[in-house]
């Protein structure tokens, strides 16, 4: 799962965040009780120092290694009974006086090996629904997309296809899942049940990027003429490398030369990787072919599942029923 750098950076943030506010409630609570129980202080000072000062001793003076670390050992057991006394006399565990990892898989590094851990994948499985947030409205559910508004008969009948399929592919999201082009008129729902989609896949712990094709282009143009390589990677990779990438409003953006390239590298590298796009559009399909390059039109086309929006702008309907009460 490729998250944004923006959202890893900030998932990473807030765990060293949570490391150190551990470690320090660890300091905190090992020193109450080695103020409380000075001798238990003295003893784990003596344990850690036992055995390093007398095989010293036994090197620098020539004497027998063997004996010096045998008379350590018993000296640390001893210390050691003195030691559980003490814990078992005061109700006291082992862990009291150890240092504890904020996650038990990967001692808090985020990452067991080069795998990230589970720990760092629900940090930005949270970052990643603040980004979301901040794009969308906020109401958007399936349970919240009426087909009351839609014309009775073939239509509505369409329409709730539609909704059952884009659930369904919530519902079952997995790398390789098909790409889709909603097409169809303003305030037909396509923008709703984009986010609901979003939200859900987001919220099965999958890396999401919702924007608009205006901020997807300009992010790109952005990174052609960045100062540094690392942020224009960042502006870019996002759309390419993230596990579900949603473009709303394509065909709002001016139409150039650079604009379809760029169009063309997201949808030809997400395809060719096997990571799946959702495009909507105003625009009807005979408007996309005369507006798109050939090769992007028979990407859209041959490998996006085509779901046709119709009736009524729900907006003005909306506008029209609030007029009137």
């Amino acid at each position: 799962m490729a998250y944004s750098a923006s959202v890893l950076r900030r998932a990473k943030e807030r765990l060293e965040q949570d490391r150190q506010a551990a470690a320090s409630a660890d300091e905190r609570r090992i020193s109450a009780i080695y103020e409380k129980y000075p001798r238990l202080r003295e003893i784990d000072q003596q344990l850690q120092s036992t055995v390093a000062k007398i095989a010293f001793a036994a090197f620098s003076s020539g004497g027998d290694v063997h004996e010096a670390l045998e008379k350590a050992k018993e000296e640390n057991l001893s210390l050691q009974q003195e030691r559980s006394w003490i814990l078992q006399a005061n109700d006291l565990e082992e862990a009291d006086l150890e240092r504890q990892p904020i996650c038990p898989d990967c001692g808090g590094t985020g990452y067991v090996g080069e795998v990230m851990c589970g720990c760092l994948k629900e940090l930005c499985r949270q970052e990643q629904k603040k980004d979301l947030s901040a794009l969308l409205a906020g109401r958007e559910t399936f349970d919240g997309f009426r087909l009351d508004y839609y014309p009775e008969g073939e239509i509505r009948r369409d329409m709730e296809r539609i909704k059952t399929a884009c659930m369904d592919y919530a519902k079952n999201f997995a790398p390789g899942a098909p790409s889709m082009l909603f097409t169809g008129g303003p305030g037909l729902g396509k923008t709703h049940l984009s986010a609901c989609i979003a939200r859900q896949v987001a919220e099965s712990g999958y890396s999401v990027v919702y924007d608009t094709a205006m901020q997807m282009f300009s992010d790109f143009e952005a990174a052609k003429f960045g100062s540094f390589e690392e942020d224009r990677r960042a502006k870019t990779e996002k759309y390419l490398q993230c596990d579900l990438l949603i473009i709303d409003d394509l065909g709002t953006e001016l139409s150039t030369q650079f604009t379809q390239s760029a169009l063309y590298r997201v949808i030809n590298d997400r395809m060719v990787s096997q990571r799946a796009t959702i495009i909507s559009t105003n625009l009807s399909p005979d408007e996309l072919k005369e507006r798109y390059l050939p090769q992007i039109v028979s990407r859209l086309f041959g490998t996006f599942k085509l779901r046709c929006f119709r009736g009524q702008d729900i907006r003005m309907l909306r506008r029209m029923k609030g007029a009137q009460e």
